[in-house]
């Protein structure tokens, strides 16, 4: 038996040890991507839902009031995941 580990069934052991390091740093950023694209998709989700349950009342001007009001609540958290996604990817 050679000493390149199991017989050489696997070829150059240092070889191996640099694909599976490859192979974990393709699927580390497969989490993140995915991490991101989840971030994303509840900070959209959570935009509509917020303006979804709105109750507009009154003249053209105060239902604008009413979703500025809203959204002064839910864009800095929208924003806030959609950022922290972003750098998760960097």
């Amino acid at each position: 038996m050679e000493g390149s580990g199991f017989g050489g069934l696997f070829g150059d052991p240092d070889e191996l040890q640099r694909r599976m390091a490859e192979f974990a740093d393709q699927m580390q950023g497969q989490q993140r991507l995915a991490w991101a694209d989840n971030a994303i998709k509840l900070a959209v989700d959570m935009t509509v839902a917020a303006v979804n349950r709105i109750n507009l009342q009154g003249s053209p001007e105060q239902q604008a009031e009413q979703i500025r009001s809203v959204m002064a609540i839910v864009f800095p958290e929208a924003v806030t995941l959609v950022r922290e996604a972003r750098q998760g990817l960097q």
